[in-house]
C-alpha cells in the first residue's frame, strides 16, 4: 500500500479568512457539511480541543477521532487523546493503514491547521462567498506552493446560506 498522506481540512473559511465565531461555524452550509463528512469518512481525523467541543455530535461516527489536548485529565468517549502533533499524525497513520485508509485529515482548529499546512500533501478547501464577523481567523495560504486539482462550485440556497466553491489542491 503506498505511504500514508497527511491532508490539511477539510477547512471553511470566509473571504475575510473568519472559521469560526463563538465555537461554531459562522454560518449554515449543509452542502459543505456533507461533501467534509463524505472527504473525511473511514479516516483518521485530528483535531484540537476546542474543535472537538465544537462537534455537535461526538466522536465523528466512522472516522477514529484524534484530539491533541495538553489536559491530562482530558478523556472523552470515543477519542483519543494525544499530547503532541507528532505522536497524534504517527496515530493516525497507523490507524489509516490498519484501516485501508490513504489519507490522515487535520480538521482544525487555525493553529493546528497552520501546523499541518507544512506537512501536507493535500489542502480541501472551501471558499466562503461572504465576510463574516468571527473569533476565529486562518492566516492567508500562500498557493504558490499548491496546485489546484479539482474545483466545484455551489450556488446559495435553502440549503446553503452563500454560495461556495469547494477546492482541493495538491503540494506541488
Amino acid at each position: 500500500m503506498p505511504q500514508v498522506i497527511l491532508s490539511a481540512g477539510p477547512i471553511a473559511r470566509a473571504r475575510n479568512g473568519v472559521i469560526g465565531k463563538g465555537g461554531k461555524l459562522p454560518w449554515r452550509l449543509k452542502s459543505d457539511l456533507a461533501i467534509f463528512r463524505a472527504t473525511t469518512m473511514g479516516k483518521p481525523v485530528i483535531m484540537g480541543r476546542k474543535t472537538w467541543d465544537s462537534l455537535p455530535k461526538k466522536p465523528l461516527v466512522g472516522r477514529t477521532n484524534i484530539v491533541l489536548s495538553r489536559d491530562g485529565s482530558f478523556d472523552p468517549a470515543g477519542a483519543v487523546v494525544c499530547e503532541d502533533f507528532s505522536d497524534a499524525l504517527s496515530i493516525a497513520r497507523e490507524q489509516a493503514e490498519d484501516d485501508g485508509a490513504s489519507e490522515v485529515c487535520v480538521i482544525g482548529g487555525a493553529s493546528l491547521f497552520e501546523l499541518a499546512l507544512g506537512k501536507a500533501r493535500r489542502l480541501y478547501l472551501t471558499e466562503v462567498d461572504a465576510e463574516v464577523e468571527g473569533d476565529v481567523v486562518l492566516s492567508p495560504i500562500d498557493e504558490s506552493r499548491w496546485t489546484e486539482v479539482r474545483s466545484q462550485r455551489y450556488e446559495a440556497s435553502d440549503d446553503d446560506q452563500y454560495g461556495f466553491t469547494f477546492r482541493v489542491l495538491e503540494r506541488r
